[in-house]
């Protein structure tokens, strides 16, 4: 594999020194504006949105490689962004629930070109995805990402894919049932995506298993879907799923299980090349935000914000270089 000029450039602004993405995320929309509304017992506007991603990006990215953004609500907070890379989202927020399949749909007024322009190093793309899911429906989010990877490859800006599983049967992905398949939608997403055929340079993926399902883990809540050793090897198994570059998505979830779930990716000796990391560095400051305001924010994120990243940063001195996947034992062999 050979990195054209434009790819390697956008690679290296959103890595730190020693080639790991060690990136923050902030382009929530939907679902951050009624998690605001829901703390605050009243509706959250734009305004909201723009100053809550404006705050996190300016204090959180001291001590980040990078920040996720979305261009819809964004943009201010891109310009304080103390230096670091920028990755910008291409999708639309959510999915059409009354659609079989989560049907991904691209922003109406963005392209790859006017993203790279609004000053994108990366483009970010969310895509829901099981292997399981009808064969129909799956063509049609393939030949998506072709478009889209086709896209990046014209304006020579890296593609970082982020795919979310789910139950195709419309089960409960917080269920045994669910855990015990995730490894394999994992596995199996990582597998598919990874094939040359997509363009995607950078894999944002979910950790292979549930961490409240881990017996032996502080996060297990009683009920085994693995135990340790099964945990290990399934972050073993979904490495050997692709030779493309991979970073892990919070998901979501509390720092501290975060921190445990990145422990375990260090002891199963997967070569991760990073995060994209959002919820667990801020999440605990929307009920904050909502109803003390900026000044009460700005204060948690001095404090508490930078506490959680300094500790994902921590537990990133296991992670790899990306560019050990591209062949090259430094960023200067890649030019």
């Amino acid at each position: 594999m050979k990195l054209t000029p434009g790819k390697l450039a956008g690679l290296k602004s959103v890595s730190d020194a020693r080639g790991v993405i060690a990136a923050a995320a902030m382009d929530q929309r939907g679902s951050l504006q009624k998690s605001l509304a829901k703390e605050r017992g009243a509706a959250a506007d734009a305004h909201d949105l723009e100053r809550f991603k404006l705050l996190v990006t300016e204090v959180l990215t001291r001590h980040a490689s990078a920040i996720l953004l979305d261009p819809e609500f964004g943009l201010p907070a891109a310009h304080q962004r103390n230096g670091k890379g920028l990755l910008l989202a291409y999708e639309k927020t959510g999915y059409d629930s009354a659609t079989p399949g989560r049907l991904p749909d691209l922003l109406d007024v963005w392209s790859v070109r006017r993203l790279k322009e609004a000053g994108a190093d990366c483009i970010k793309i969310l895509l829901y995805y099981t292997p399981f899911e009808k064969s129909a429906i799956n063509d049609l989010k393939h030949a998506w990402i072709e478009r889209i990877g086709d896209e990046c490859i014209a304006h020579d800006i890296p593609f970082f894919l982020e795919f979310v599983g789910y139950d195709a049967h419309g089960g409960d992905e917080k269920s045994l049932a669910y855990a015990l398949k995730k490894p394999e939608i994992v596995s199996g997403s990582m597998a598919e995506f990874g094939k040359a055929r997509y363009n995607v340079d950078v894999l944002k993926v979910e950790v292979p298993i549930e961490m409240s399902f881990v017996e032996g883990t502080r996060a297990f809540k009683g009920e085994k879907a693995y135990t340790r050793a099964e945990a290990l090897q399934h972050f073993r198994d979904a490495e050997t799923m692709t030779h493309k570059p991979f970073i892990y998505l919070s998901a979501g979830v509390s720092n501290p299980v975060f921190i445990e779930t990145l422990e375990l990716a260090a002891e199963s000796g997967t070569k991760f090349n990073g995060v994209l990391c959002g919820r667990a560095t801020w999440k605990d400051g929307i009920a904050i935000y909502a109803r003390e305001g900026e000044k009460a924010f700005r204060d948690w994120l001095e404090t508490t914000g930078v506490e959680n990243i300094s500790n994902v940063n921590e537990a990133l001195k296991a992670a790899t270089p990306w560019y050990t996947k591209f062949g090259a034992t430094s960023l200067a062999e890649l030019g």
